[in-house]
């Protein structure tokens, strides 16, 4: 119970305190990127730190400087967002949910820095907001996403939603899975139940879209399967592969 409280309190204390910075960072320079130092290197840092988490980072050096990707990773906990923050190396954004943005500070400081949110129950306005994570790729920033939609209840990767391989094959950019595992022990889904422990993120082969052609379904299972591969490797519980796509309007259902 020491342990909840004392991550909820610095998860808001930390948070108010570093927005003036990531806030000032843009400002003096005028771009956006620059409060990203901040929150990878000062925010997100802090956050593990409370809750216990020993991170271990597989397969950054897959990665070349300069080149935009798009990450997809399962979804475990609320933790993965500041551990990915701290796995990937570059510069890049996170798609989303569009509640997101009315948080005070985390909310604010999202949309100043660029980051784009989804409404998935409003197919015209998800449609809108991968127009603009294209426009992020053709700026040179990566996106982040997470294709199951939501957080899985057991740990298993989830279907995955058709969104981010579409924005893919229009950008011709390399797709990059990414497995975690441990994050959904350490904090489970719907919870502040805290259970200090190891949270492992491999970064895989980025995947070229160009050979699949306009062939979405091909090219989510090629990625999907990747992720389950990895998320096996790290002691994790895999998922179906077969059950690859989910319903549209629907998270983590095929």
């Amino acid at each position: 119970m020491l342990r909840n409280l004392f991550c909820i309190f610095i998860a808001g204390v930390w948070t108010v305190i570093l927005f003036p910075f990531a806030i000032g960072a843009m400002i003096v320079t005028l771009n956006p990127s620059a409060s990203m130092y901040v929150v990878q290197r000062w925010w997100s840092p802090v956050l593990l730190w409370a809750g216990g988490a020993k991170l271990e980072v597989l397969g950054a050096d897959k990665l070349k400087p300069g080149q935009p990707y798009i990450f997809v990773s399962n979804h475990q906990s609320t933790i993965d967002i500041p551990a990915l923050f701290v796995a990937i190396p570059i510069d890049f954004r996170f798609v989303a949910k569009k509640v997101l943005k009315h948080v005070p500070f985390l909310g604010w400081y999202m949309s100043l820095a660029k980051f784009v949110f989804i409404d998935r129950a409003n197919h015209r306005d998800a449609l809108k907001s991968l127009e603009e994570a294209g426009a992020r790729i053709r700026g040179g920033i990566s996106i982040v996403m997470f294709p199951e939609g939501t957080r899985s209840d057991d740990r298993r990767v989830l279907p995955f939603k058709k969104g981010p391989f579409a924005l893919a094959l229009k950008a011709q950019v390399p797709l990059v899975p990414i497995a975690i595992e441990g994050s959904g022990v350490l904090m489970p889904k719907n919870s502040w139940d805290i259970t200090p422990g190891p949270i492992k993120v491999s970064i895989g082969e980025p995947i070229d879209p160009a050979p699949f052609g306009e062939d979405r379904l091909a090219l989510i299972k090629a990625v999907r399967a990747k992720v389950i591969e990895q998320n096996q490797a790290l002691g994790g519980r895999g998922g179906n592969v077969d059950d690859a796509v989910a319903a549209r309007g629907k998270e983590g259902t095929s």
